[in-house]
């Protein structure tokens, strides 16, 4: 059996009946979306998408930046005045 990862849970009979009352019952939190008591989809406010999605970003902008200064033992020092 999968872990449920979060605190409150539907069906997905319960998701397609009202999910704007599931989605108010749950205050905010997410919410496990149950296919034959098995997680088939995690619902979670736009909010905390958006949020995820930026962190996401950050994470993958970091990554680049850690790359990039791997790279500082092959780099050139130019002075901005020749260029």
């Amino acid at each position: 059996m999968k872990q449920i990862l979060a605190s409150c849970s539907a069906s997905i009979s319960e998701l397609k009946k009202n999910p704007t009352a599931l989605l108010a019952e749950a205050e905010g939190c997410p919410i496990a979306i149950l296919n034959h008591n098995v997680p088939a989809a995690y619902l979670i406010p736009a909010e905390t998408y958006e949020w995820l999605m930026e962190k996401i970003e950050d994470q993958e902008l970091a990554q680049i930046v850690i790359d990039r200064s791997n790279e500082l033992k092959d780099a050139i020092e130019v002075n901005i005045d020749d260029l």
